[in-house]
């Protein structure tokens, strides 16, 4: 029986079901296997299940098909070497990678966003493709900001930023959160809210480093959450999902969101903001906020193709 936080792992599958993975496991004579795969998603939480797609033509089908087991390792934003080598028929595809073996068996990767480690739980075929079922058996995730791949080129959280920087009155908040909790501080009128920062010449990364350095949150910067104009202020407010591997901060301390700490945060596009995280949160499945600070429309974060 699995004995991981049922929480933390909702959060990890909240957290890392958009990045670009590798998926791995051993053949029969014990020798690793593996390819990159951004068709990964959560099945189910009880029992928890993650599944992924692997063409029929694939050299690996029968290997995979037969497996015990996968594990899936979710690539941080430095690993953009590792999806290409894992994506080419290369002949020692592990030669360019630090790897051990998980719990359960198959090669996890050092220095991911996150890895799960599965036993096999059922296969499907489907069409020109079979689905494997992961049961999750054991995970970790890390605080290493994820890379995403979206219309045939790598995403990162860095590259995201920069596209946005030429905009002027442009802030920048890091929604900082550990386990659900998230990090807010006091304004000026002591009230609650998430910190933030004027971006400069610097430009949005920088920015967003020097909010993430300044609250003494162990944490690295992520993907967007949210983009609105806050016509208010005359600014436009791009937020960033940020995880924290511990609920420690020299500037503002980790709140539950609970309806009075809520009530306490002072900018409602914030409080709603918050809201909607806490929402999602529950339920592991995160979107993206366009608009502004009183209307916009929630898009679904969705794998690239």
């Amino acid at each position: 029986m699995s004995t991981f936080d049922p929480r933390a792992l909702r959060n990890a599958f909240g957290a890392f079901m958009t990045g670009v993975t590798v998926v791995t496991t051993h053949d029969r004579e014990g020798n690793p296997l593996g390819f990159t795969a951004n068709s990964f998603s959560s099945v189910s939480l009880d029992p928890p299940l993650v599944l992924v797609c692997l063409a029929n033509s694939s050299r690996n089908y029968e290997a995979f098909s037969n497996a015990d087991g996968f594990a899936v390792n979710i690539l941080s934003e430095a690993q953009k070497d590792v999806s290409n080598t894992f994506a080419r028929p290369v002949e020692d595809r592990f030669a360019s990678v630090s790897w051990h073996r998980g719990p359960e068996g198959s090669p996890v990767f050092e220095d991911v966003s996150a890895w799960f480690d599965c036993s096999m739980y059922n296969t499907v075929e489907a069409g020109d493709h079979i689905i494997l079922i992961g049961k999750v058996e054991a995970f970790e995730a890390s605080t290493h900001p994820g890379l995403g791949y979206a219309r045939g080129a790598y995403v990162t959280p860095a590259a995201e930023a920069e596209a946005l920087s030429n905009s002027a009155h442009l802030v920048v908040s890091a929604l900082i959160e550990h386990q659900g909790n998230v990090l807010l501080v006091d304004n000026d009128s002591g009230q609650l809210s998430v910190p933030e920062i004027k971006v400069g010449k610097e430009g949005a990364a920088a920015a967003l480093e020097q909010l993430i350095s300044t609250s003494g949150a162990e944490a690295e910067r992520g993907f967007i959450y949210s983009v609105y104009e806050d016509e208010a202020r005359e600014t436009q407010h791009i937020s960033f999902l940020c995880q924290a591997s511990e609920d420690t901060a020299t500037k503002g301390r980790f709140y539950e969101l609970s309806q009075a700490t809520l009530k306490d945060v002072a900018d409602p596009a914030i409080s709603t903001m918050l809201e909607r995280f806490a929402a999602e949160s529950r339920m592991g499945n995160f979107g993206i906020y366009y608009g502004n600070q009183a209307a916009g429309e929630i898009r679904p974060m969705t794998s690239g193709s």
